[in-house]
């Protein structure tokens, strides 16, 4: 019986460096892996960015709501919008003309950037309304794809 153990013993050792020599993966199955990661980004990967692009949007509109918020009242107190040459400044900061200035009336001591990182366009008076407020959109230029313009009368819809 003692015979029998160490030939078993050798037999497991066989074994062990056998399956040690082909652990491991081939050239074939590390490609099909690649492939099928290679197809889920390129699935997935758009609806991302497509998410994206549209939260920003969504976020530049909120923006605007708010300044337009703001715009009114500042025209509550000093009883005009502010020019065009005093832009949204003079919701920071009190213009030279006005007398009566109750703010600031944004949150932050500045004006705040669109989503793509440009000033928001301002007009006194606007086309539609008093006032327009648009955004540059990601191109920015204004007149582009994605460019936003919101004037006093669709913002009180």
């Amino acid at each position: 019986m003692r015979a029998i153990l160490p030939l078993k013993a050798s037999t497991l050792s066989k074994r062990r460096a056998l399956r040690s020599a082909r652990a491991g993966y081939t050239l074939v199955e590390m490609l099909v892996v690649l492939a099928i990661i290679g197809s889920i980004v390129g699935l997935v990967g758009p609806r991302v960015l497509n998410y994206l692009s549209e939260s920003k949007v969504k976020t530049a509109q909120i923006q605007m709501e708010n300044i337009s918020s703001a715009l009114d009242l500042f025209y509550l107190d000093v009883g005009r919008y502010p020019a065009t040459e005093e832009g949204l400044s003079a919701l920071a900061r009190r213009p030279a003309g006005a007398s009566v200035w109750n703010g600031p009336y944004l949150k932050s001591a500045n004006v705040p950037k669109d989503p793509w990182g440009h000033d928001y366009l301002y007009r006194a008076p606007g086309q539609n309304g008093p006032y327009d407020i648009g955004s540059l959109g990601p191109e920015g230029r204004e007149g582009g794809a994605g460019s936003i313009t919101r004037s006093r009368d669709t913002a009180a819809r």
